[in-house]
């Protein structure tokens, strides 16, 4: 989670650490803050509880000056919510100042170390206690900062993304790394700093991502110098990033999620750009050209992912069995990293998610590539550690997703898997020539249906009304739209604060039928595939019990528009393609709902886009 943002140049550094934190910000949003040392060499640091807005409030009138400085907008951990909590953190003689994104396990141990020594805390954050540490290391050994680091972090146990500057060190800033991300970027006499790229591409397209138990030695006028925690010298490759500006602005939208679920058609057509030919026949998928064999030789395949990408990960479990004919397993990232599971040289792991930072999917990876396992990775960063630490995989290329509810990613993700079932079936031979042809042909023609899902917009934003003040919803699916339920309640659940579960539909009957009664929202995905006549028993079922049915079905339906209270026409397609059509709606419904409800959409309370801490 958090924001990490730092600067130094020649170039004032306070509007550039707020501009980077409010880039940043859907990383979290509990309370922010900035270091700066002064044209005087004072080491000023400012923050306030909430929004960077909050701090940029809070920071009128006050000494900004310099062009050295740290930012950090944070999500919190350890502490509640409050400017005292807020990151950066002075050490006790104020001569440090530390911003830090992940957890210090072991940071009572070391608190209590601090304390017989006679260090006293502002905080309950597990930060503080370690720029105390650092200084306490420093002075006791009259060592330089960057040793002073070195040996504090041999200490630490936990993921850290850390920046320090020390204001008898004016031109230095020392960062480091272990489990949650950092990017140097490198400009033309000036360094910028932050968790990922999209502060940076403003003002460089040079980049350095750190590795684990890196350090980043930042100093004015000198070449980045990194190195690991025995100071030895790290090798680095310095990468061209490519981002388009305009994806980091809303627009004209009046959110980030609006924007986001209208660019999908084109996100889409992105993600299959060079992967299908323009005849429509083939789908290349580079990682599999280059590791053809291994993944032919799977015994089975296993998909951990978390949140929206576990519900991809059920979609893809459905495509690769169909159209392979190999056992897929999917497992939520967080159970899978602890617990002993059963997994060897002959399995295949797909990982996925969106940051390409998820610690959870992160830790599940090493434990599988422990096994012996393959990894494919599917995610959206480029240049992410899961990019890095895995063996292969395809990016999504759907550009920055700024709100933290996923709507392009998620179709992102269905979208390569589709294609990763597609090619894979058809270098096995256990998918009919026909059917594939047919298959790949409809997927290209999905961008278009998606902008006559879009047109829906303005009937979706009035029906929202009605269900503004419901207090709960129901939402059903059978065969691929079961994990579209799922991700329909997980959207609502988000930005609305309304309860909303997702249930398989023939389930309902074993349980969640008690809950429907006139009050209850229903919603069912009732497209015209192949178990459509039981999804109408279904919502008969639902009907006799007085619930509410808003019917997501396909143009042209007459027999479930007459049960239904509220019917949704989407222009039809395939079954297994259905969910890239079928989500869409429901991203609609979920954001209108709550903009009715005068929730904060991009940016929903207790959320964070990224979940780089356990």
């Amino acid at each position: 989670m958090c924001g990490i943002v730092g600067y130094i140049g020649q170039r004032k550094a306070y509007p550039i650490l707020i501009k980077g934190l409010k880039r940043l910000e859907y990383r979290g949003y509990d309370s922010a803050g900035v270091a700066l040392i002064s044209d005087n060499r004072q080491l000023n640091v400012y923050k306030a509880k909430g929004k960077v807005s909050e701090l940029e409030a809070f920071a009128v009138q006050k000494d900004i000056s310099g062009n050295i400085g740290i930012a950090h907008t944070r999500w919190a951990t350890h502490g509640e919510p409050c400017s005292v909590n807020a990151h950066p953190h002075y050490s006790s003689s104020k001569r440090l100042a530390l911003i830090h994104n992940g957890i210090i396990e072991n940071y009572a141990v070391l608190k209590e170390k601090l304390q017989t020594k006679g260090y006293t805390f502002q905080s309950n954050t597990d930060t503080e206690v370690l720029v105390q540490l650092i200084e306490y290391i420093q002075i006791t050994n009259q060592i330089d900062l960057l040793t002073a680091v070195q040996l504090s972090l041999q200490e630490v146990i936990g993921a850290y993304a850390v920046a320090v500057l020390d204001k008898e060190q004016p031109d230095e800033i020392i960062a480091a790394r272990k489990s949650s991300p950092l990017v140097v970027g490198i400009g033309e006499n000036e360094f910028f700093l932050a968790s990922d790229a999209t502060p940076i591409v403003e003002y460089t397209d040079k980049v350095v991502y750190l590795e684990d138990e890196e350090i980043a030695v930042i100093h004015r006028d000198e070449p980045l110098r990194v190195v690991n925690l025995k100071n030895m010298e790290c090798s680095h490759k310095v990468k061209t990033v490519s981002m388009n500006l305009g994806q980091l602005e809303k627009g004209g939208y009046k959110h980030f999620m609006l924007k986001e679920i209208y660019e999908q058609p084109n996100c889409i057509h992105d993600c299959m750009r060079g992967r299908i030919n323009v005849e429509s026949t083939n789908v290349v998928l580079s990682a599999v050209i280059d590791y053809r064999q291994r993944l032919l030789d799977a015994k089975r395949f296993i998909i951990v992912a978390c949140g929206t990408s576990w519900h991809a990960a059920l979609i893809g479990k459905h495509l690769i069995e169909s159209f392979c004919r190999i056992s897929v397993e999917v497992e939520y990232a967080s159970e899978f990293r602890y617990r002993d599971p059963v997994i060897g040289g002959s399995d295949v792991v797909i990982a996925i998610s969106q940051s390409g930072e998820t610690a959870d999917t992160l830790a599940a990876i090493e434990l599988a590539k422990s096994r012996g396992a393959f990894i494919y990775g599917i995610c959206n960063a480029v240049g992410s550690s899961i990019s890095r630490a895995t063996h292969t995989g395809s990016y999504i290329h759907v550009g920055p997703e700024i709100g933290v509810a996923s709507t392009k990613a998620f179709t992102g993700q269905v979208t390569v898997l589709i294609m990763l079932a597609l090619t894979l079936a058809r270098e096995k031979q256990t998918i009919d020539e026909a059917k594939y042809l047919t298959i790949v042909h409809e997927l290209r023609q999905i961008p278009d249906k998606m902008k006559e899902v879009l047109k829906l917009d303005d009937r979706i934003a009035e029906l929202s009304k009605i269900f503004t003040y419901a207090h709960n919803f129901i939402y059903l699916g059978r065969g691929y739209s079961y994990p579209v339920a799922l991700e329909g309640a997980l959207k609502l659940k988000e930005i609305s604060y309304i309860h909303a579960e997702g249930y398989p539909a023939a389930e309902m009957k074993h349980g969640p039928i008690a809950l429907v009664d006139a009050e209850m929202p229903v919603v069912v995905i009732a497209t015209q595939n192949g178990l459509y006549e039981k999804v109408l028993s279904n919502i008969q079922e639902i009907k006799a019990r007085k619930g509410k049915v808003i019917a997501v079905v396909t143009r042209g339906d007459t027999v479930i528009s007459k049960i239904a209270d509220i019917c949704i026409e989407l222009p039809g397609t395939i079954e297994c393609l259905d969910p890239l059509i079928t989500t869409v709606p429901l991203q609609l419904l979920a954001y209108h709902i709550a903009v009715c409800k005068g929730m904060d959409v991009d940016q929903p309370r207790n959320l964070a886009k990224s979940v780089t801490v356990e």
